[in-house]
């Protein structure tokens, strides 16, 4: 049971002076007393104090017709000229106060003051936009979501702390559980984004839902189809910052509503058998990753790490359309990074995520997560480490942060010896680094220099050159150096030079549909071993496109 304090007025008063916000709070009970406005601390900011949880986002009702506002703009001139923004589609307005005004260093966060006016709600059954009218406390308690967020405390100087709680939150509070004030069906059907904050709440506090929730979810679940993306991912981005986010996921999963809204996520699950042979449930390894990798960085925010816990959910995504089963070696999901990687972008978008570095971010450690185990090898070459710190760049760490973490196995002896390898892989990255300094590697002969010792102009043959210089640092064949490497640009400046000039004679060449092939044409002009002769390389370059036309035949 949770150490919830015994909840009488000045137990409550006690709890709060203890909070660094304290003064603010009595300030606010003092100008809504001069102004006669009636206005209590709602939701949140009571279940936290109970829960003794930090907490910078605070809520107050006010009882009669416009008066959150009015009161908002009266709180603001006390504290001394803060602004009050005002919403008046929504009826609220909010005041924040940076940091250092009120947090005695113990955060960074803005206090966040929120101000709205009491309100009852009605609901039509396609929308989950409220009908609203002015209302009472007791109304404004009865639309709250969950009983421990229904709890509202007096502002007021002499009934500072006095709790009002008509739905009983402060026994859920002690039972850890998630519970809805009335009917849950009902409450769901007039909003289904509480079913997702329901899994949100339950995993940040790591709570467990009421037995008639769990059943409504499970009953109401087609209802989250009517909710926009953005809400949707809101909620999710919490669940997967949270201490243990499998918790939510488990949840949503369970009750069905996760097939709705992350299908992706949901097809993992499940396990085939084929001759006795079983694989493991990807559904249930990946949330064991993301715990893994919430452990493993619980020395930061989670929201710093979100995009990390991005890469544990995504990792395996592609694993059900690469599985395959081999008499010989038993189940198998070949280039499952590769095709996993690709899917990213799709399901960030379909997701409102962002496309961005963050996007990017989560499809190069996808993509790589593999490479670290090819590492473990006693006889791995120095140029297969150079490669993937060119590759991982400064991401690397993270990187190794999760292929630790990925590292599932109910065996204790397997994930000594895979954690014992990775910590001699890490030792291989730090002897190659130290000697060949390539995190964040750029090549010592850039493109203006190149240009400018060629005499020529940006194109193909510039970044035959570049490319051809960096493969040869990483493969060892030259040092990370200037001088070595611009030697090496005068040893390949006249093949370059030929390949650059053939790639432009097939593009004048290539019209109509050969235009398709322009890719793979260049690909070949960079990587393929060409006929010295230029007619029989021009040649060559006609069956490439053929090929490639061909192929799409």
């Amino acid at each position: 049971m949770l150490p919830v304090p015994s909840l009488t007025a000045d137990s409550i008063a006690q709890a709060l002076d203890q909070r660094s916000y304290a003064p603010i709070l009595r300030r606010i009970g003092k100008v809504a007393q001069s102004v006669s406005i009636e206005a209590y601390a709602v939701g949140g900011l009571v279940r936290d104090v109970l829960l003794d949880r930090p907490t910078t986002d605070l809520d107050f009702v006010t009882v009669g017709p416009d008066t959150g506002i009015e009161l908002a703009r009266a709180v603001a001139e006390d504290l001394g000229g803060y602004t009050a923004h005002v919403y008046p589609n929504f009826g609220t307005a909010a005041i924040r106060i940076p940091a250092e005004q009120w947090a005695d260093d113990e955060t960074d966060e803005p206090l966040v003051l929120e101000f709205v006016a009491a309100r009852k709600e009605s609901y039509r059954s396609d929308s989950r936009k409220p009908i609203v009218e002015d209302g009472t406390l007791e109304d404004d308690q009865y639309r709250r979501d969950f009983t421990i967020n229904a709890m509202a405390v007096h502002l007021t100087p002499d009934r500072f702390g006095e709790i009002i709680d008509p739905f009983d939150g402060r026994t859920d509070l002690q039972r850890e559980t998630i519970d809805t004030p009335l009917d849950p069906e009902e409450t769901f059907e007039d909003d289904p984004l509480r079913m997702i904050r329901a899994a949100r709440f339950a995993t940040q506090l790591e709570f467990r839902v009421s037995d008639r929730v769990f059943e409504a979810l499970n009953t109401k679940a087609h209802r989250v189809d009517i909710l926009s993306q953005e809400r949707i991912t809101t909620e999710l981005q919490k669940i997967i910052a949270a201490d243990t986010p499998s918790i939510g996921f488990k949840i949503l999963e369970a009750t069905g509503i996760l097939k709705h809204i992350f299908p992706e996520l949901q097809n993992l699950k499940g396990v085939d058998e084929v001759n006795g042979q079983r694989h493991k449930d990807n559904f249930y390894h990946t949330l064991k990753v993301l715990d893994n990798v919430a452990e493993r960085t619980a020395d930061r925010d989670g929201e710093d790490t979100i995009w990390l816990r991005w890469v544990a959910i995504l990792h395996d995504i592609a694993k059900p359309e690469t599985k395959r089963f081999d008499p010989q070696n038993g189940w198998t999901f070949h280039g499952h990074e590769e095709r996993s990687a690709r899917k990213v972008p799709n399901i960030f978008r379909k997701l409102r995520l962002p496309t961005d570095e963050r996007m990017r971010y989560v499809e190069k450690l996808v993509r790589l997560h593999h490479r670290p185990i090819a590492l473990v090898d006693d006889d791995v070459t120095d140029s297969a480490v150079r490669r993937l710190l060119f590759e991982a760049g400064d991401d690397v760490d993270d990187l190794m942060t999760f292929v630790r973490s990925d590292v599932t196995s109910g065996n204790p002896r397997r994930r000594r010896r895979y954690l014992q390898a990775f910590d001699e892989v890490e030792e291989k990255m730090q002897e190659v680094e130290e000697k060949d300094r390539l995190r964040n590697f750029e090549p010592p002969v850039d493109g203006y220099e190149i240009m400018e010792t060629l005499g020529i102009d940006e194109g193909v043959a510039v970044g035959i050159a570049k490319e051809w210089i960096r493969e040869a640092i990483l493969d060892g064949e030259i040092p990370n150096d200037h001088d070595p490497a611009f030697q090496y640009l005068m040893d390949i400046k006249d093949e370059a030079l030929r390949r650059g000039e053939l790639f432009e004679a097939m593009l004048k060449r290539m019209s109509g549909p050969e235009r398709r092939a322009t890719g793979a044409v260049k690909e070949a002009v960079f990587n393929d071993e060409l006929p010295e002769d230029d007619k029989a390389a021009i040649s060559y370059l006609d069956t490439i496109i053929e090929q490639e036309l061909g192929g799409e035949e």
